[in-house]
């Protein structure tokens, strides 16, 4: 039986996250003393007792999600439950950089303020305004890329996320994805959702973004993870640390290909999958991906100590 650790992605954030797993657990604590050393501010203040719309902006929300993360990890390590227990870590989109962190590839301090800087420049690439996301509910990503073609005309419409087999996220121009929305539903789409987002992510209008990461990563160290990382634009197991700067810089304006890295991880021998963080949204799209697949959230104190039942 292979098991998987996942870390989610933006729209996981809410005001306490990890303040019980702080309290229960040093080493939890710890995390988050670390990643507001690292990024000069007490952004854990933010995370437990500040605005939820402060904590949402995106420079904060991405270095705040994987904070959580690796806390609810470190409380694992302190229960027995290390990653010694995983043979495949995987992120949504953010959460990429937090499987990295927890298979030992990037340190934790380097992990917050690689956030920090892609939260910021993805909110910069864009003005306010002019782009958008949205959900498809009920059609298949190859449905959904010809839509987002058929609506972009001289813009850009992508599908962004392609996250199970009935959820697609598209991103673009805000005319071209309300376009795209119309065509869906015209097609069958079951539900065509504008999403909560301040910027369009994964799609070409993100090549700024791109660019300032790939400086961002020229300064930082990558080594070889503890166990493969299965990564988003590849859907494929990756080890070899010098192929993790390409891909992450890749990412930024490509798809998040999450229906097909839980497939090719199925097709490895996983069965079981835990989503580390906040949140539960991994684990429905997981059992919508893979029928049959066990998964839990591990995002409390309480499910800490369940996992040693």
């Amino acid at each position: 039986m292979g098991r998987a650790f996942v870390f989610p992605g933006q729209g996981a954030q809410t005001i306490g996250m990890g303040k019980a797993l702080a309290d229960a657990y040093p080493a939890a604590r710890a995390v988050f003393e670390e990643v507001d050393e690292a990024l000069g501010e007490a952004l854990s203040a933010l995370i437990w007792e500040g605005d939820i719309a402060e904590l949402t902006l995106t420079q904060n929300a991405q270095p705040a999600l994987m904070a959580t993360s690796i806390a609810a990890l470190r409380a694992m390590e302190a229960e027995g439950f290390g990653m010694e227990n995983a043979d495949f870590v995987a992120g949504h989109s953010l959460g990429e950089y937090s499987a990295l962190c927890a298979a030992g590839a990037l340190t934790l301090s380097d992990t917050a303020r690689l956030l920090r800087i892609r939260g910021a420049a993805m909110q910069e690439a864009v003005p306010v305004g002019v782009g958008a996301m949205a959900a498809i509910l009920g059609l298949d990503f190859e449905t959904v890329v010809h839509i987002a073609a058929e609506a972009a005309g001289d813009e850009v419409c992508q599908a962004a996320n392609d996250n199970d087999p009935a959820q697609v996220v598209i991103s673009g121009h805000k005319a071209a994805v309300e376009r795209a929305m119309v065509l869906a539903k015209e097609r069958g789409a079951k539900r065509a959702l504008p999403l909560p987002v301040s910027a369009p992510f994964h799609c070409a209008l993100m090549a700024p973004a791109a660019h300032v990461m790939t400086e961002a990563f020229a300064a930082v160290v990558i080594s070889k993870p503890v166990c493969p990382v299965v990564v988003n634009v590849r859907a494929e197991a990756v080890e070899e640390p010098d192929r993790f700067r390409d891909l992450l810089v890749a990412q930024v304006t490509g798809s998040v290909r999450w229906r097909e890295s839980m497939l090719w991880m199925e097709r490895a021998g996983v069965t079981e999958y835990w989503e580390i963080g906040a949140g539960k949204a991994l684990s429905g799209m997981i059992k919508r991906i893979v029928p049959g697949a066990q998964t839990r959230a591990v995002g409390t104190p309480a499910d800490v100590l369940a996992l040693k039942g």
